[in-house]
């Protein structure tokens, strides 16, 4: 059996001092966490990844009808889709009469490049 060799040695310490240094404290606030985290469970779903790639495509917001016709769900199944990427900041929306026109926003857009990346 091979043992592993460390690339530096550990330090001796004597046997009345702390064992460990103190850690630096997370750099993320509680607040700052839980947002990502929203963020990233709004983009953990696959229809909703696309959606959000779809509308980022988008030069001029998009009317919930066309976006409906890029997937194979129902529309109240791509609403709550959509209602879902809006709470999370990524897309916002306006009503113009009975129609709801959705765009991608400026997270929207750095949270899709920054996922892309990862591919």
């Amino acid at each position: 059996m091979e043992t592993a060799t460390l690339a530096r040695p550990l330090p001796l310490r004597h046997k009345n001092a702390p064992c460990c240094a103190p850690a630096a404290p997370p750099r993320l606030s509680a607040a700052q966490t839980e947002a990502l985290a929203d963020r990233l469970k709004a983009l953990a779903d696959p229809t909703r990844l696309r959606m959000l790639d779809l509308l980022v495509q988008q030069h001029q917001p998009l009317c919930v009808c066309d976006i409906t016709d890029q997937f194979p769900q129902n529309q109240p199944t791509i609403s709550h889709h959509l209602k879902l990427l809006r709470q999370a900041g990524l897309i916002a929306c306006e009503r113009r009469g009975i129609w709801a026109y959705y765009w991608a926003t400026e997270a929207g857009r750095m949270s899709l490049a920054a996922l892309t990346a990862l591919a």
